[in-house]
């Protein structure tokens, strides 16, 4: 592919994603790079106003839901009875506070055990189709459920849960309000469920941008976006939660990380400077570091510095902000 010009390696890219189901994914990490072209100009002006169908949109505001629900729901995500020997809450892996998620490779299952896959970020994953690096799960209901009764996570059963609770007045007073009756197996994981459909993250350079503030990126962002698009990222990071809605297969042309999962859900590119380290086994430390090895291992090709500075640029405008604070405290 070296020798080819930018348009056939294109077509040949696109012709090889819809016969091998291409692109692995990171653990916040796009992918689809390609280096058809080199940024030869940098000052090249890429606006809303040139492009008015973009394949990525806003984060919306979030979903309007009982205050009560959400309240008691936040109160929970940070309640260590949650978990069966009262040691961990959901916010231990997940820090609101921060990215999400966590910063280390892997997270700590309740037996002292490194968790195989490198815990993915809870900002923005109600606007994803499926849950979980491999999707196992198709709704939050279900993924929130799963996380709570995995004997490796929180190593608890809803039944238990709900009891402890109730043992609580406090927290007993807390679901009478928002649900007219005592913790029980359902109104336990829709509380919970009520405050992550609220952890959105809008307000990012790069929404504003869209939005039709140009000057909200700089030149160097503006074409590290228009690279991304024709390298061909937005092939499996596009939409709302750039990313997030579909699987794709990793390892295409070199190995590019931990084997297996084979397939993978392609996470959400939200918030992705703030998520290192990278990969479903968190083995590429940096941003810089993660885009090199995309590139080659599922392309058979070395991006440049230039391409590489642009694109990273480009992914630190998609940090937004919870509560008005930048998310992980970044720009």
């Amino acid at each position: 592919m070296q020798g080819l010009s930018g348009f056939a390696r294109t077509k040949i890219f696109r012709e090889l994603m819809r016969r091998r189901s291409v692109i692995a994914i990171s653990a916040s990490l796009f992918c689809c790079l390609q280096p058809s072209e080199a940024p030869s100009q940098l000052s090249l002006q890429v606006s809303r106003a040139s492009s008015p169908e973009e394949p990525i949109t806003a984060i919306p505001a979030p979903p309007a839901i009982d205050p009560l629900k959400v309240k008691l729901g936040e109160r929970l995500f940070n309640d260590t009875r949650l978990s069966g020997d009262n040691s961990r809450s959901c916010s231990s892996c997940h820090d609101i506070g921060t990215n999400g998620a966590s910063t280390r490779r892997h997270d700590v299952g309740l037996d002292g055990a490194e968790l195989p896959l490198n815990t993915l970020t809870v900002f923005n994953s109600a606007l994803s189709f499926r849950f979980g690096w491999e999707g196992k799960y198709r709704n939050v209901e279900a993924d929130v459920t799963a996380s709570l009764v995995n004997p490796k996570i929180m190593g608890s059963s809803l039944a238990d849960i709900a009891e402890k609770l109730d043992r609580d007045a406090g927290m007993r007073a807390g679901f009478f309000a928002a649900y007219g009756r005592r913790p029980d197996a359902g109104n336990v994981v829709d509380a919970i469920v009520s405050f992550e459909q609220t952890l959105f993250t809008p307000g990012s350079r790069f929404d504003r941008w869209l939005a039709g503030d140009n000057a909200a990126l700089t030149d160097e962002e503006r074409n590290g976006y228009r690279l991304f698009k024709s390298l061909g990222c937005v092939s499996c990071h596009q939409g709302v939660n750039v990313g997030g809605n579909l699987y794709q297969r990793h390892g295409i042309f070199h190995p590019l990380a931990a084997p297996d999962p084979a397939i993978l859900r392609v996470p959400s590119l939200r918030n992705v400077a703030t998520t290192a380290p990278y990969f479903h086994d968190g083995s590429a430390p940096t941003l810089d570091d993660a885009v090199r090895k995309m590139a080659f291992a599922q392309l058979n090709a070395t991006l440049t510095d230039q391409q590489v500075q642009a694109l990273v640029a480009y992914l630190h405008s998609l940090t937004g902000q919870y509560r008005g604070v930048p998310v992980g405290g970044g720009p």
